[in-house]
């Protein structure tokens, strides 16, 4: 017999625990379906782990600038696996935190692998269960090139399985997952290689961020190997043979990264038996309610590859669960105007347009207000390094359409200028507030 929800997402990572714990909040019967770690990607091998060893990697670099303020400090080495150790301890307290939030807001939990029987029933290890709402929340997993030897490289969730730092490392993928993790290789340690298959890393972003952050990853020691497409991977001795794709070896190296990108967890869920229509990538077609084509069906977050980032599978979790369960007939997921953070060093923040998809929608009403320097605390360090501030603006009102900084602080500093761009802020708005001196932050607000 067939146990009953209202509420049915399959999948524990951020979207589908967001969505049931809120659909719960509304009085409904819910559950959730997971098979690995409570969490998802974010938890157990992105987000929270990849932050702890950005801050690691961050600890490194000030080390290394300690002698400009006047300190001397004998370094005895970094134990990556003493880290690692805690590192993961602490993930597993997370996954018992998820568990007990479910346990409090009486969700319940079925640990095992969903699968499909119709638009509305699931099995789970030889259980039937249906739901009047069923959310598809099972996020993606990182994509492996199909090129001969792809299996001696390894993806994002293998770096955080490794117990000791390589001596060098090759990131192949321009993307903020390949430059994130190739910061934090050299930072601690591995002769660090980045391969792109086109003229730079980041070429979704901003062309400011672009060029800022190649120039960063020069300082860096990181070399960047552009027009690269590969063509396969070779064992040579105890390392790894890069292979181009006119048969010339590109370099050696002890570990190789794939970075190229993410596919939808989709594959044998019964999906496409149930009736849900996917696209050829095999995310699941959604609209702009997360609506699939069937009736209470619905799905968010990686899965539907639209703004592949945790809070927006959050955001669209609980809007599907306040609309579906709470009775809020509007509440829906906004994609416009999301900010955004890359983990580099220095860091990346991001909201809105960038300059060239401004000018594409607003024309020549389009301006410009930019401005560079050299950041605070490298005036100590005599390090050569940049920071950026640009707003993007359009309209005879100047309202802000995008905003990108580059420069210590802009993670933590871009979460409120995000809120102002979100209201319609502009330029004048901008300039009558009164600036926080001395700080990077300031420069948002003193532009000319």
């Amino acid at each position: 017999m067939a146990e009953h929800f209202d509420f049915l997402a399959l999948g524990g990572g951020s979207g589908g625990l967001a969505a049931a714990q809120r659909a719960a909040m509304h009085g409904a019967s819910a559950a959730v379906i997971e098979s690995g770690r409570l969490g998802g990607t974010c938890v157990n091998v992105g987000c929270v782990p990849k932050k702890v060893m950005w801050h690691a990697a961050q600890v490194a670099h000030t080390l290394e600038d300690a002698a400009g303020y006047g300190f001397d400090v004998d370094l005895r080495g970094h134990d990556w696996g003493a880290l690692k150790e805690r590192r993961d301890a602490y993930i597993a307290r997370l996954n018992d935190i998820y568990a007990r939030n479910l346990e409090r807001r009486d969700v319940t939990l079925f640990r095992g692998r969903g699968v499909f029987r119709g638009p509305h029933e699931l099995e789970v290890d030889g259980q039937a269960i249906t739901a009047d709402h069923v959310v598809v929340a099972t996020g993606g997993k990182p994509r492996v090139p199909d090129v001969p030897g792809a299996d001696l490289g390894m993806v994002s969730d293998d770096f955080f399985d490794l117990d000791s730092c390589p001596a060098s490392v090759a990131v192949v993928g321009s993307g903020y997952i390949a430059v994130e993790l190739a910061g934090m290789f050299a930072a601690l340690g591995a002769e660090t290689t980045i391969c792109v298959r086109y003229d730079g890393v980041l070429r979704r972003f901003d062309p400011m961020l672009q060029a800022q952050l190649m120039a960063a990853l020069d300082r860096s020691g990181i070399s960047v190997r552009t027009q690269l497409p590969l063509s396969g991977l070779e064992q040579s001795g105890d390392d790894i043979m890069l292979a181009a794709g006119d048969g010339s070896r590109i370099c050696s190296t002890e570990k190789v990264l794939w970075a190229i990108g993410r596919t939808a967890n989709t594959a044998g869920l019964g999906l496409e038996e149930a009736g849900v229509v996917l696209n050829s990538d095999g995310t699941i077609v959604t609209d702009e309610w997360q609506n699939t084509n069937l009736d209470g069906v619905y799905a968010i977050g990686d899965v539907t590859g639209r703004a592949e980032l945790t809070p927006v599978a959050i955001a669209a979790g609980r809007r599907l669960a306040d609309r579906v369960i709470g009775g809020m007939t509007d509440r829906r997921l906004d994609y416009d105007c999301i900010p955004t953070v890359v983990f580099t060093h220095p860091t990346i923040g991001t909201v809105g347009m960038t300059e060239p998809e401004a000018r594409e929608k607003f024309g020549d009403s389009v301006r410009i207000y930019e401005s560079g320097f050299k950041p605070m605390y490298d005036q100590m360090t005599g390090h050569d390094s940049r920071a950026v501030v640009k707003l993007v603006v359009a309209g005879d009102d100047e309202r802000i359409v995008g905003c990108h900084v580059f420069g210590p602080g802009s993670d933590e500093m871009l979460q409120g200028f995000a809120v102002a761009i979100r209201m319609g802020a502009t330029k004048q708005d901008f300039d009558d507030t009164v600036a926080i001196h001395p700080t990077a932050a300031e420069e948002l607000v003193t532009l000319t």
